[in-house]
């Protein structure tokens, strides 16, 4: 049996975030995301165009899925997230501290082609995808190289 641990822990550091959506014939649908925990709301990007909040707009029920793992450090933390997702218009502040986790401080370091063609800060198209979760799972197996002592935290 795993341990709990404060969801706080996965939330600040920068991984991959999976974001399960239900599509119209209503099977499953999942998509990497980045993402930025602030004020009780995991953020993600959307676009207005994208099978995400297109998802999202027709049903917003969710699921999200935190691994933080490491194999040659035994770490193995999983945190699940469930709830009723909202889709909301670009804010920029917003979408650059969420780039910030993942890019660095210093917008001066971020590739410009990136923010350009990728990120696309002030596209008009932007959305952010706001999830205040309902319920929260967590589940520590960082023993699985050392035995009962946990590797992290």
């Amino acid at each position: 049996m795993g341990r709990t641990f404060d969801p706080e822990e996965v939330l600040r550091l920068p991984l991959m975030a999976f974001l399960a959506t239900i599509a119209p014939d209503g099977g499953p649908r999942n998509a990497p995301v980045w993402y930025l925990w602030e004020d009780g709301a995991l953020w993600m990007l959307g676009n207005a165009s994208g099978s995400s909040v297109r998802r999202l707009e027709r049903d917003p029920r969710c699921a999200v899925e935190i691994v933080h793992y490491d194999n040659a450090g035994g770490i193995l933390a999983h945190l699940g997230l469930r709830g009723t997702a909202e889709i909301r218009a670009m804010d920029p502040a917003l979408f650059r501290r969420l780039l910030a986790k993942y890019l660095g401080p210093d917008p001066a370091d971020w590739a410009p082609w990136f923010i350009d063609n990728i990120a696309r800060i002030d596209d008009p198209a932007g959305r952010l995808i706001r999830l205040v979760p309902d319920s929260t799972f967590t589940n520590n197996v960082s023993y699985f190289r050392t035995g009962p002592d946990l590797a992290w935290p």
